[in-house]
């Protein structure tokens, strides 16, 4: 099995990086980060790849359909943006 390209590769590091960053309240790395990612496509390519490969590593731990895992996770950001 092959992995992604070094280019994708480190666009998924570099939005793995910036949710990690933030986490841990480095918001000005957060940034930066964000910045270094050149264009909109690219950050949108990166934290898309990002989100296939977690829901694909938490569909295997818990053995739930990439469907109902997408059903989970809009129920959970409906409730947690509801006033």
């Amino acid at each position: 099995m092959t992995g992604p390209p070094p280019a994708v590769a480190e666009l998924v590091q570099r939005a793995a990086g910036v949710i990690a960053a933030k986490h841990r309240g480095d918001l000005a790395g957060a940034e930066e980060l964000l910045a270094a990612f050149g264009s909109e496509q690219a950050r949108t390519l990166g934290f898309y790849l990002l989100a296939d490969l977690a829901l694909g590593l938490l569909r295997g731990q818990s053995g739930q359909s990439l469907d109902e895992l997408v059903r989970e996770l809009s129920l959970l950001v409906a409730a947690t943006t509801e006033g």
